[in-house]
Formats: structure tokens, sequence, C-alpha cells
């Protein structure tokens, strides 16, 4: 699959001869610090191969540091509130036309706070940004609103990177959540997420990276990154407990030219979900070398109404998730996704290791019906078109090998499956579809045949 690539900008710090910097009052107040070379940072992932496909361009970060603590922060494990002294440290570097804000070792209690364009915040090793547990903290627009923990909007050259932690509180929100969900669910509502603030959101933002950092306990997603271009997020570590509702691990929605590449997510929810409610076009994305555990694996949905256009999985490792490779939505929520790859992926004790489905109804495992009458074609009836999934080795699958189901009225078309090898408890069913091709797959069923196929199966082609 060709995709249509940005020049890759190699050095994401800038330093010029030219840089000044502007006192910031008379005494002890604190200045910037002219560099010759960046803050220290970890060793970073090489991505070369992964740029080969997509190149996001990336940030340029002028060579000014900045120490949070010179600003009145202190590390003391929750004991002050550094809200206000992180403002002051982000206005400063705005006001000095950017840099890097560094974060020293220590626990640094704070509520929700905005970053600005040419900014790098940076968590040094040891360091943490520990959130506020109160909900009042993050009141936003009206009641049920709230503010991100970490909010970038209308900006550009960004980057968060560092060996240290970010925090969300999440075990403050989470009882509720549940609560929330289960009855959401028992009235089959339209969404069964509750209000809770996103952790790090990103929106209507250009050259944005996240590297290295480890995002845990969030109140709902992780990393939200929206309505973005040129989105790098490498070497990131997510961890929330495998029951904490909706804590996606990353979701870049209407975004173009993202790379996501070398992250370990283990979470609650989708590990990573593409797909917009109506948006831009998603395009250009390689998500590679990225380890899944606990989460509904790598997904395109639920809200697939933007369209999705040349996206690539490769060389990922999925550990005991709920689902591998995974499409899904439902009438009224559906667009056009086509030409996606997965490729060269390793599951092991996952529940689902591929689904393509239609009928999706707010759960972890996708599902389809049997037969029924096809209903109008709308602008947001699902399409699933030119998918392959190819060697793929799944074993110890806890459910099925897979499902692939179009609708009546949209079948999904153009569908390869190659070098397959999957042993699961129950073979692959297909409902409503056009033009599969299975190519040397092999699924060993523990119950049932391989293979689960009725007449809304339409030119079903299956080779060595």
């Amino acid at each position: 699959m060709k995709l249509r690539l940005s020049p890759a900008l190699l050095a994401i710090t800038v330093f010029s001869a030219g840089c000044s910097t502007t006192p910031f009052g008379a005494g002890t107040a604190p200045r910037a610090v002219e560099t010759a070379k960046p803050s220290a940072s970890p060793a970073q992932p090489d991505v070369s191969a992964a740029q080969q496909d997509v190149s996001p361009a990336q940030p340029v970060i002028p060579a000014r540091s900045f120490n949070l603590v010179d600003f009145g922060a202190v590390g003391d494990n929750g004991a002050t509130l550094n809200t206000d002294a992180i403002k002051r440290a982000v206005d400063a570097v705005k006001q000095a036309g950017g840099g890097t804000l560094v974060v020293p070792s220590g626990t640094y209690f704070t509520g929700p706070f905005i970053l600005c364009s040419n900014l790098n915040l940076h968590l040094e090793a040891g360091a943490k940004l520990l959130f506020s547990p109160k909900p009042e903290d993050y009141r936003g627009n009206g009641p049920k609103g709230y503010r991100p923990l970490i909010q970038i909007e209308k900006a550009h050259d960004v980057m968060i990177s560092g060996a240290g932690t970010i925090d969300g509180n999440g075990a403050a929100w989470w009882p509720e959540a549940l609560r929330f969900k289960a009855e959401s669910n028992s009235r089959h509502a339209s969404s069964n997420t509750s209000p809770r603030p996103l952790m790090v959101a990103f929106s209507k933002c250009q050259r944005i990276r996240v590297e290295g950092v480890t995002l845990t306990n969030a109140p709902v997603f992780n990393l939200a990154q929206s309505t973005c271009q040129d989105v790098t997020d490498v070497g990131i570590t997510i961890f929330n407990p495998a029951d904490a509702p909706n804590t996606d691990g990353i979701d870049p929605k209407d975004c173009q030219r993202v790379l996501i590449s070398q992250c370990r997510i283990d979470t609650g929810d989708d590990c990573i979900a593409l797909g917009g409610s109506g948006g831009a076009l998603e395009e250009d994305i390689l998500v590679t070398d990225c380890t899944f555990l606990h989460g509904h694996g790598c997904s395109i949905g639920s809200g697939t109404a933007s369209g999705l256009r040349n996206m690539i999985v490769r060389r990922c490792t999925f550990d005991g998730t709920e689902t591998g490779v995974r499409f899904k939505s439902a009438r009224g929520r559906g667009g056009l996704e086509e030409n996606v790859v997965y490729e060269y992926l390793t599951l092991k004790n996952v529940g689902t290791p591929i689904s393509i489905s239609s009928y999706y109804e707010n759960a972890s495992a996708d599902s389809a019906m049997g037969r029924e009458p096809p209903e109008p074609v709308t602008q947001t009836t699902p399409r699933w078109r030119n998918i392959t999934v190819r060697n793929l080795t799944a074993t110890g699958c806890r459910k099925s090998a897979g499902l692939i189901a179009g609708l009546p009225e949209m079948p999904a078309q153009a569908i390869t499956l190659e070098n397959i090898s999957i042993e699961a408890n129950k073979g692959l069913r297909i409902i409503n579809t056009r033009g599969i091709a299975l190519r040397n797959v092999t699924i060993i069923a523990a119950k049932g045949p391989d293979i689960i196929a009725d007449d809304s199966v339409q030119e079903l082609v299956r080779s060595k």
C-alpha cells in the first residue's frame, strides 16, 4: 500500500546563535537558560524503519531550558498544590518564544493546566505529575463538562518527553464510571462512557510528539489526539487496571500523518482506537513494533463516520487482549474505511484475533445478527473495503478465530487473509461479505468447522 509521505524533520530541538531571552523582572525571578544541548532525555527509539512508510514532520523546540522548581514548584508527594507554579512556568516559556520545561525528580501534585506552542514538557527520571482527584478542579462547560488534565489546543510544535510519569488519579473516577457503564449497557444506550476529564488531550494541533513517558491511572482516555497533523507517539508506556472503564490508550481521531511506534499499552479498553465521528478524513497512519497487553486491541471504531484511508499495523504483539485486529461500527455511526493492512502480528491468549463487524453495541466482544432484511444505505452506513490481514499467528485464543460481518445492504468487500495460523475454541464466522480471499489460512478449531459461512457470503475464494 502506498502512502503519501511528509518529509521527515530530523532535528526536533533547534539551536540558534541568535536565540535570546527576556528577564522576568528584577531580583531572583527565574530566567530562561540558554543551552548548547537539549535537556537530558532517554535514548530515542529507532523509528527509521517505520518512517519509510509514514514520516510526520517533527516539532521544532527552541534551545532554551526552564526548570519547574524555579517557579515555585515543590515535589513533596502531594503536600503542595503546584498548579499555579506550572502555569507560571508555561507562561514564561511562552513569553520567551518557546523552550524545554524540565520537571526534575519528585512527585508534583497539581490540577489541570494548558501547554503552549514551541514547548517541550520534559519529565526527568523519577518525576511524576500527580493530578488532583477532586472533580470540582476540572469543571468546564456546564455541570457535566470537564477540562482535560493536560490540554493542548490550536498549538504547534509541542512535545511531552522524558522518563517520568503522568498519573491521573483515576481510582477517584472509576467506581461511578462502572456504575454508569452498567446502567447504560442495560438500556442499550448509544454511549456508555460517563463524563470524565481526558488525561492528555491535543486538539487542532500540528507537529506534536509524545515520547518516553509513562501514562497511568487515567480517569478516561489516556492520550487523545483530535484533528491534528503530523503526530508522533514513540516509546510510551501506558498502564491502567484491566477493569478501569473506558481507559483507551492512544486515540488519534480525525488526524493525518500519524506514527505510533514501540509503545507498550496495558489498559481497560482499546489499546489504540482510530475512528472519528464525522470530522476530517483519517489518513496515512502507521502503528509499528508495539506491545498490547490487557485491552481491546488495535481498533478502528466504533465511530467511523469521518472515514479512514491508508493505515498499516505492523510487527505488533498482542498478549491477553480481548481482540487483536478490530474494526467496529454500526448503522448510523459508519463511513468508508479502506486501504488498511495488518501484518506480521503475534497474538497469544487473546479472546478473538480478528474482528470486522458492522454490529457494534458497546461491548468488548463484537457481534453479528443472523438473517435480516437490508435497510436503506445512508451516509453513515459502515463500509469496509480493501482490508488485508497477513502473516498473523494466534495461539491459545479463548473464544473464536474471528468474525467478518458486513450488513445485508452493505457487504464487507475486498478483504484478504493471507498466511494466517490460528488456534481457537471456534472457527471464523463470515456473514454479509463480497470478495473474501483466504490464502494459506489455517484455523484449528476445538469445536465445529474452521470456517462458518452462509449464502450471504459472495465470492469467497480459499487457496493455498
